[in-house]
């Protein structure tokens, strides 16, 4: 977004036009010009409707053309059909910016779908934020570019933050939760169908403002995820973290899947492996969505959930239990004092004992006693963030409760503040004052577990995406095992025989009993439950047999068979690799075998990956533990990570490539070496 002048005709107009503008104040379209006003915008401004002379008091004009100049930024808050049209005449006006209010375009199936490709060939040079846009706000400038009613609100101060939604509704509510708590934002952007800009693309123009310092993102959808990695990347340059509330915890995003990668690897569960990856930090609540950030900005990334040290400081025992039970079961734990630090405090006259938590109990809740314990914390060098929980006196006496935290807010390690009861003037005098504030136990928890785990530069490029369009085509088993072999995974000693030929006993040349007898069709992805799939055969007879009751069970699909050898013992895993629409390409590693859909262990990361990743990914699924190692017992972990790394690798190596899975691998004793047992790969002929 960098031509043409477009973001700062975004965030930093000189002048807007306001299309459909109304003298109505009952009426929506009415409402930017009154907000503009009420800000103090210090730029232009032009009411645009060819019915009306006056509006609000300022003179009306009757199209864009007979304006005295060509507007930075228009606001279009006109009917579907005549929106287009007056997008058309900024285009040819040379307009930068267009913002489109009115919704009955892609989401409205095929005919909507029309109606917005319209909509893009008729801007010309000119951007389009929307269509159905609530508009822009930077409340540095006085710019309320917005239709939205919940900035009727006055005195808006200008914060860090800067928020970016598919929803306009969500960011009146971020603005309205905020000013409760003190929580002030840097700008705000509604999306809406993403038409031309993006939520990533928006982003991106924004990372070297300086005023800006971190982001908040409520997204409904993954849409448009490569300019979300490149603004991911350079946001983790520069240090400014990005936080995300996402719908859409379903599974329907395997629906183009044909392999058990794909159903394991539902839409949100990619959503989660895209943001882990782009160095995000996913929140689960939306008080923490604009919570989270102020912490996250003081906290140093990279550290890792098992190195982070949290202490923690309270006035009520009952109300730090809270925290620390939920941080130990997201693997983020608090950590007691050193001896000389305890005896340090204790010296203050902090009644505190040998415990993870720090409770000064209501004798040690004096001024001198909080500040002084808070000091000697920060300075300590002992801790990452240091958490202050505040009991009854927050609601009470809020201006005593939290004096000595909001004295600290600067000190040389990171504070955060939670309070107990319902205490909205404490949290607010926090707020404001910069420390990080927390209103529940679960946003304070999500927020340090982020600042735990968040990287320290993101692991994602925006490179050329493998397409997803075009003819799929599923390869047999035995084309399956080529190609896996050139990325390096072995598979076991594999011969393909005409039926017939089975049928008479003849096993193939260099087979050695026992063997395995399959179906070998293109058409049958999942050869055991079609019946296709016979084990342990040893010998001639049973081979007969074998390929008899395959061809019964599968009928004319069964004019072929793969014979392989039948493998030694060992522990089975699953590598699936799958490109998704929306988050590119995924590795994921799973307990192997029919029971992987089942019970849903595990772990999904973007393609490629190195062996480091590929170690954590076989650590975090349960159903591996033999692997690792279990009871004395291990099996080759080194080899089952060369597997996933080696899979991952068709990223790059081989863009045709939409599905490719190993299940099972077999995974041998330590030293031992895998083996690929079965596979599928499906491949689209547009590459």
């Amino acid at each position: 977004m960098t031509e043409r002048n477009a973001p700062a005709a975004l965030m930093w107009p000189g002048s807007v036009a306001l299309v459909g503008a109304s003298d109505d104040p009952a009426k929506t379209n009415s409402r930017p010009l009154r907000y503009l006003r009420a800000a103090g915008f210090q730029g232009r401004v032009y009411p645009v409707n060819p019915r009306r002379d006056t509006v609000g008091g300022e003179r009306c004009w009757p199209s864009l053309a007979e304006l005295p100049e060509v507007p930075d930024h228009v606001y279009v808050m006109t009917s579907t059909e005549a929106a287009i049209e007056t997008v058309a005449e900024c285009g040819r006006l040379g307009v930068p910016v267009a913002t489109v209010l009115a919704s009955g375009f892609g989401e409205e199936g095929e005919e909507g779908r029309e109606r917005e490709a319209r909509l893009r060939a008729a801007a010309g040079s000119t951007r389009i934020l929307g269509p159905s846009s609530l508009g822009a706000i930077n409340p540095r400038s006085g710019m309320l570019l917005t239709a939205n009613a919940a900035f009727a609100e006055a005195d808006l101060a200008p914060g860090r933050v800067f928020v970016a939604s598919h929803s306009g509704s969500v960011i009146g509510a971020l603005v309205s939760r905020g000013k409760e708590r003190g929580i002030s934002f840097a700008g705000l952007v509604s999306t809406g169908g993403e038409a031309d800009l993006s939520l990533g693309e928006i982003c991106l123009s924004t990372v070297d403002d300086d005023g800006i310092g971190s982001y908040a993102l409520f997204m409904e959808s993954l849409q448009h995820s490569d300019q979300l990695a490149r603004f991911a990347s350079a946001a983790a340059e520069r240090g400014k973290p990005v936080v995300v509330y996402k719908l859409g915890r379903s599974a329907q995003g395997a629906q183009l899947s044909v392999s058990h990668t794909g159903a394991l690897a539902g839409s949100d569960e990619e959503a989660d492996a895209f943001f882990r990856a782009a160095a995000i930090s996913r929140v689960d609540n939306l008080e923490a969505l604009i919570e989270a950030p102020a912490l996250l900005e003081r906290v140093a990334p990279g550290k890792g959930a098992a190195d982070f040290r949290v202490g923690v400081l309270t006035t009520t025992g009952g109300g730090a239990a809270l925290i620390v039970d939920q941080l130990g079961l997201r693997g983020v734990h608090v950590r007691a004092p050193s001896a000389p630090l305890r005896k340090r405090i204790q010296d203050l006259g902090a009644p505190i004992t040998d415990s993870i938590v720090m409770d000064l109990t209501l004798a040690g809740a004096k001024h001198e006693i909080v500040s002084g314990t808070l000091d000697a914390l920060q300075r300590s060098g002992e801790f990452d963030v240091v958490v202050m929980v505040v009991g009854s006196s927050a609601r009470f006496h809020p201006e005593l409760a939290v004096r000595a935290v909001i004295e600290r807010a600067d000190g040389p390690t990171p504070l955060a503040a939670f309070a107990v009861p319902d205490a909205p003037k404490a949290l607010a005098a926090l707020g404001e004052a910069g420390v990080p504030a927390f209103r529940t136990p679960e946003s304070i928890v999500e927020a340090i577990t982020a600042a735990a785990t968040r990287p320290a530069s993101a692991r994602i490029g925006p490179g050329t995406r493998p397409g997803t369009d075009g003819e799929r085509r599923v390869l047999d088993e035995l084309d399956s095992y080529r190609l896996l072999d050139k990325v390096g995974i072995a598979a076991q000693p594999a011969v393909e025989v005409v039926t017939a030929e089975a049928a008479q006993g003849r096993v193939p040349d260099g087979i050695r009993y026992p063997v395995a007898v399959k179906v070998l069709s293109a058409a049958i992805a999942h050869k055991t439950d079609a019946g296709g799939v016979v084990l342990g055969v040893a010998g001639d007879e049973q081979l007969v047999a074998a390929a008899r009751e395959i061809e019964e069970r599968v009928g004319p699909a069964a004019d072929r068979l793969l014979v392989t050898e039948m493998a030694p013992s060992g522990v089975d895993a699953l590598v699936g690799y799958r490109v998704s629409p929306e988050a590119g390409p995924l590795i994921m590693v799973a307990a192997g075998g029919v029971m992987a859909e089942l019970y849903r262990d595990s772990s999904l990361r973007l393609a490629p990956v190195d062996l480091v990743t590929a170690h954590e990914m076989i650590r975090e699924v349960k159903g591996l533990a033999p692997v690792v190692g279990y009871r004395g017992s291990q099996g080759d972990a080194d080899a089952l990570a060369r597997a996933i790394v080696a899979l991952s690798t068709l990223a790059e190596s081989a863009p045709s490539v939409l599905e490719a899975e190993v299940n099972p691998l077999r995974v041998y004793g330590r030293g031992e070496g895998a083996t690929a047992l079965d596979a599928l790969v499906c491949v689209t002929e547009n590459n």
